[in-house]
């Protein structure tokens, strides 16, 4: 039992009575997807597996901190399982949430694909009273040799589980996992033996990436914690269990060209823009067509309007870069401000969790990135440069169930990071299934609700501001796109020319951006100026204006997973 031994919890009288948790749905019904191969079929092939997604669970216990009655979590097993289909693994997610997740149930194609396990290992309880009730006991399967388990069981009794319940996978049919954060640690009032409990992810992830998210969680105590994993970072800690392997290259379960087209006509974001905002989006063929130029270091030339003349493939070699016309300030102040009525958004459609969702990842195009506001306290100071930069490329992803052809979740891009917002936590246009998208003033970051959001710290109220709010000025993505990239179909999108242009979509600008705000600091009071200067350094490069920005395929997320 890795030295761990039962806890005992002593507030169990004060517990909240236990409620069915409701469920969140969509706004609205999904449609009839198009025809295809196996996209929204319910079930996926992942060569010797076969896997179903359950969304219906059973109620098992309930964890509630003694520390806040408030902050709870409950477990679950799957319900309704298809015949011959077997459970790997119990689900968990806060109260604090409506209950929408998944997880992954399997039969064997191949006999040897699945095994139950030997034993259970005890890994910790909530009470070390059998007759106690309201206890919560969890259990790790152990596997016969040349097998893992994909999660973890929770019972109320301090039996164990029967070895019919769970089934292990094949070693060779099953990726390394992550743990990557932490839903919740379960405290005890007597003893000091905590049980971390978090989410899981494979680590093999991205465009090519074969691991599939079984929806599983993973838990440990400190004593389950080896001197050699402790000096790991914490998103590599989870090694008692294992995420699934989708072995089938084929990836039938992703959308086929017709399907993708429907999946952006329900799901496409309207993306709306600050009332303020002058720096607005168009397309890339009215930057290229009204006067946008390809520079180098002895030579300038106006850029045809589908990108055409621009170098293409490579690596960013710093030879080549896009600018506005340097002889004609009436034109860069045109081009500066965009062009709405004609933006659109481009959409490059990639697998996810080895083909089991797909991401649909929305481009944004803007002429100029404007320039940014700090905030000291109650002061918002409008910079005169920095932030600003010729051409801005911001995205945001819709990740999509290919069992079910439903919306998972939305990652919202930011400057240098970003978030995932779940469904159920996302604002959608009344009456469909279309989120809201909010692009903050100047900087065209993406969030999932108005207001001000501080790059910096907001205990201090000191850094730079992106203002969101909804006004008349959007685009409505549903209908103004292009795809413009899905590898994984072959030939049958066609990329745009400019997207193979792998070099700086802006020059090279030292305007000493960082001087502007350390001469605003200079007249500052001394704490104030500690303060900034202790935030500013934490800001990233970009607001420097350093290096122009690159394309979107010269981002890491184009190939790899999103920054979460």
């Amino acid at each position: 039992m890795f030295g761990c031994k039962c806890l005992y919890w002593n507030n169990l009288t004060d517990f909240p009575p236990l409620k069915q948790p409701q469920t969140f749905s969509l706004p609205a019904s999904l449609p009839h997807w198009p025809s295809g191969e196996g996209f929204a079929s319910g079930r996926i092939n992942l060569g010797d597996l076969e896997v179903a997604e359950i969304t219906a669970f059973e109620f098992i216990w309930r964890y509630v901190s003694p520390r806040d009655k408030n902050k709870s979590v409950s477990f679950y097993k799957p319900d309704n399982l298809p015949d011959s289909f077997h459970c790997l693994g119990h689900y968990c997610q806060p109260d604090s949430h409506l209950l929408r997740g998944f997880v992954l149930v399997a039969r064997d194609i191949v006999k040897s694909a699945l095994a139950k396990p030997l034993d259970y290992t005890l890994v910790w309880s909530s009470n070390e009273e059998p007759k106690s009730q309201g206890c919560g006991y969890f259990w790790l399967p152990q596997p016969p040799r040349g097998y893992k388990p994909v999660g973890f069981l929770v019972t109320t009794s301090p039996t164990k589980p029967d070895l019919d319940q769970v089934r292990c996978v094949r070693a060779d049919l099953t990726e390394k996992c992550e743990a990557h954060k932490v839903i919740i640690t379960a405290l005890s009032d007597s003893l000091s033996v905590p049980l971390f409990i978090w989410k899981t992810r494979p680590s093999d992830r991205g465009m090519w990436g074969k691991g599939v998210s079984a929806g599983t969680f993973f838990c440990r105590t400190p004593l389950m914690i080896s001197t050699e994993e402790m000096e790991e970072d914490e998103d590599r800690l989870c090694n008692n269990i294992a995420c699934l392997k989708n072995l089938d290259s084929s990836l039938h379960a992703m959308p086929n060209i017709q399907q993708i087209h429907a999946l952006i006509q329900h799901y496409g974001p309207r993306v709306f823009f600050h009332p303020d905002e002058v720096y607005l989006p168009s397309s890339v063929s009215w930057f290229f067509k009204n006067g946008a130029v390809l520079c180098s270091s002895d030579s300038e030339e106006p850029v045809d309007e589908n990108g055409t003349n621009l170098p293409h493939g490579g690596t960013n070699d710093k030879q080549f870069w896009i600018d506005l016309p340097s002889n004609d300030k009436q034109k860069s102040k045109f081009l500066k401000r965009g062009d709405l009525e004609t933006a659109k958004l481009y959409v490059h459609v990639k697998p996810a969790f080895g083909g089991t969702f797909t991401d649909l990842v929305f481009w944004i195009f803007c002429p100029f990135n404007g320039p940014a506001t700090l905030k000291l306290g109650l002061l918002n100071i409008s910079l005169a440069k920095t932030g600003q930069h010729v051409c801005d490329w911001e995205h945001f992803t819709l990740r999509i169930s290919n069992f079910s052809g439903e919306l998972h979740a939305v990652y919202f891009s930011q400057h240098s990071g970003g978030e995932w917002v779940e469904a159920q936590d996302l604002e959608f246009i009344q009456g469909s299934n279309k989120a809201v998208v909010y692009s903050s003033k100047h900087g065209h970051a993406s969030f999932a609700t108005s207001g001000m959001y501080l790059q910096g710290s907001d205990l201090l109220g000191i850094g730079i501001r992106n203002d969101t709010a909804r006004s008349d000025l959007f685009v409505d993505s549903s209908s103004r796109y292009e795809v413009v990239a899905a590898e994984y179909l072959g030939g049958v999108v066609v990329e745009p020319p400019w997207l193979g242009y792998m070099r700086e979509w802006g020059p090279k600008i030292v305007y000493g951006s960082r001087t502007e705000i350390e001469r605003l600091n200079e007249r500052l009071p001394w704490r104030l100026r500690c303060w900034v200067d202790a935030v500013l350094r934490k800001l990233p490069v970009e607001l420097s204006g350093e290096e122009g920005p690159t394309g979107p395929k010269e981002k890491n997320n184009w190939f790899g997973d999103e920054r979460w």
